[in-house]
């Protein structure tokens, strides 16, 4: 992510303004020397010309490009781990190429650029004679129709909001790791023996019916060191595959995901839920919990907790993009529960304690003597036999002894029965906790959660004193999204006050400050073209983009200034003539920045599905905010200026 993310197109946009202006000053220049070569001191002596007229533009361009990565530097967990070190490659490479472009950049260009003070007219000349004539008329007209232009826009901002707003979102895009998790389960109770031969069946299904499968391995419950506890009846399958290139069974992960799951489904009584390995753990370290979403219920009553977390996942499981629902087993433990009746053991003169003596001996074991080897002494320990002890009836049989020297049988005094017990008791924040998980498949999770806040509000209601919340994926998205709503809007600020240092003029700094919006529009629709949900990804592409977009504003108001105090007072000639002759720079820093992020935005190797949105987002802002730019800007500038100049 550090790598990718530095844009070399970023690094040079201060160095490309530069360059160009020197560019183009020697070539307005040749007149005055009559087409010979500069000496040495004239060729410096036009690059400190012409360097310092834009250098202020460019410097605090980049100082804006600089302050908008700060946001991120806010981020924490998981998101933090991933952008703040993106965020700090940027910053300090910006800052050196910023360094750089104050003193290399103008000091290289007056030793290499060529003295020549005419050339021949190249490929570039013409490319730039071409769009020149088709920018033109453009923004001759479109100076006409400045009003309507401006409530255009606006109108496609509130569109674009709109959008953004359907538009769903997640936390970070799920990677596709390469390999597969199977969160197995079985019925509460179930015996060691029979988990290990149903996992044994499940590798051997998915080894037989997916060449994509190389290995299939399955953990039960908790390992001997228990950092991850789990029940007997609990398993985790670790499936390592062939790389994708080579599947032949599915052409997608999900779809793999699916036919698997149906697979393994069939064995009797398993239950299974299919995610990736790193994807399980890293829910499970945020959370606690192995899928995606949570839903988490609180309360005192654990069969209370249990019967709202079955209705929960009844209510849930029909929404699109929920996998199959799972419910953490609290209860269902099978229990042999003896109930005594106190009337009928006074009646045979039976202590409670000496027939819970009977019932311990039997099932514990009681001391009966010792028996000696040599010098060492052993307990002899007396208990029912095994197979006895899970029988019912043998239960029912065994005799209490009676103060008279009789027995009785225990049936005669207690009631005996299999009953479902507490199988474990969770708690979170000091108050019992059960939990509803799934994972989300084919859609983005705050869509889906949104869907089934809707469900629960209607047809879901809890007792008193119980509440439930959402976690996993859900949970950290909207703390992230919390977190930048703080964040993003100071930057913004910081912004403004920027372009104010800059520009020494409010009404000025909001008409650059205008492009932010205007990008914004075009980074909202290029991730709707691509079908992605917005994700704290394209939030970190939204934070870059801003700082560029503001760049080329800075460039082409700081040029009508320049028109200004060199005494040209038709507003309508002092735009039209700036944005001719900064249309060259304004186009090469979007095209560099946008060719920069093209890598990323069609990368399909490892890790490709976080950059993606990230550089979606810069590439479709950039191209929106380029063109708006020099049409909506100068319809701006010369709406809010005329009163003042006329």
């Amino acid at each position: 992510m550090s790598l990718g993310a530095i844009d070399f197109g970023l690094i040079v946009d201060g160095a490309v303004i530069i360059v160009e202006a020197v560019c183009h000053h020697i070539g307005v220049m040749k007149d005055r020397y009559k087409g010979r070569l500069l000496t040495q001191a004239e060729m410096d002596q036009e690059v400190f010309d012409s360097a310092s007229k834009i250098r202020n533009s460019a410097a605090f361009g980049e100082i804006i490009i600089m302050i908008v990565y700060i946001p991120l530097f806010t981020l924490v967990g998981i998101e933090g781990k991933m952008f703040k070190p993106m965020a700090m490659t940027v910053f300090f490479a910006i800052l050196g190429a910023f360094i750089l472009s104050l003193t290399y950049v103008p000091m290289a260009s007056a030793l290499f650029l060529s003295k020549k003070t005419e050339h021949k007219r190249n490929i570039s000349d013409k490319l730039m004679d071409k769009l020149n004539n088709f920018y033109r008329p453009i923004i001759t007209k479109s100076l006409n129709w400045s009003k309507t232009l401006i409530i255009s826009m606006v109108a496609l901002f509130a569109v674009s909001v709109f959008m953004f707003n359907r538009m769903g979102g997640e936390f970070i895009p799920n990677l596709e790791e390469g390999d597969f998790a199977a969160e197995i389960s079985m019925a509460q109770g179930t015996s060691l023996s029979q988990m290990i031969k149903s996992c044994s069946q499940a590798e051997k299904i998915l080894k037989e019916q997916f060449p994509e499968v190389k290995q299939a391995v399955s953990r039960i419950g908790s390992a001997e060191i228990p950092t991850d506890p789990m029940p007997i009846e609990r398993a985790d399958m670790m499936i390592a595959l062939i790389p994708k290139k080579e599947w032949t069974s599915a052409k997608t992960k999900e779809e793999l995901m699916e036919k698997m799951e149906k697979a393994i489904g069939e064995i009797p009584g398993l239950g299974v839920e299919m995610t990736q390995p790193i994807q399980m753990r890293t829910n499970e370290l945020v959370t606690g919990i192995k899928q995606d979403v949570a839903i988490k219920i609180y309360g005192n009553d654990l069969e209370v907790l249990s019967s709202s977390a079955n209705k929960i996942a009844s209510l849930i499981k029909k929404v699109d993009g929920v996998s199959d629902p799972f419910v953490e087993k609290v209860t269902g433990l099978p229990q042999v529960q003896v109930t005594y009746n106190r009337d009928q053991l006074a009646k045979y003169g039976i202590s409670v304690k000496d027939a819970n003596m009977v019932l311990k001996t039997a099932f514990a074991g009681n001391e009966a003597g010792y028996v000696f080897e040599e010098d060492r002494r052993f307990d002899l320990v007396l208990r029912m036999d095994n197979d006895l002890r899970n029988n019912i009836s043998s239960l029912e049989n065994l005799y209490l002894p009676l103060s008279s020297g009789g027995t009785i049988p225990l049936s005669q005094v207690a009631e005996i029965k299999y009953e479902d017990a507490p199988a474990q008791v969770t708690r979170e924040n000091g108050e019992r906790r059960i939990y509803v998980g799934f994972n989300v498949r084919g859609r983005d999770v705050q869509s889906t959660v949104f869907d089934i806040q809707n469900i629960l509000d209607k047809e879901f209601k809890l007792p008193a004193g119980y509440y439930y919340t959402y976690g996993g994926q859900f949970q950290n998205l909207k703390e992230a999204k919390d977190r930048l709503m703080v964040a993003v809007p100071l930057a913004l600020l910081l912004i403004l006050f920027l372009l104010y240092a800059t520009l020494k003029s409010v009404k000025e700094s909001l008409f650059v400050f205008s492009a932010i919006p205007l990008s914004a529009i075009g980074g909202i629709w290029a991730l709707w073209l691509r079908d992605m949900p917005f994700s704290i990804s394209a939030g970190v592409g939204f934070i870059a983009l801003f700082g560029v977009a503001v760049l080329n504003g800075i460039v082409l108001i700081g040029q009508f200034n320049i028109f200004e105090k060199e005494g040209m007072t038709n507003i309508r000639e002092r735009v039209i003539e700036g944005c001719m002759l900064r249309l060259r720079p304004v186009i090469m820093t979007a095209l560099v920045a946008s060719l920069g992020f093209l890598p990323m935005a069609l990368s399909t190797g490892d890790g490709a599905e976080v950059q993606r949105p990230l550089a979606t987002v810069v590439i479709g802002g950039l191209l929106t905010a380029t063109a708006l730019t020099l049409v909506v800007l100068p319809s701006i500038y010369k709406t809010f200026t005329k009163n003042k100049q006329e």
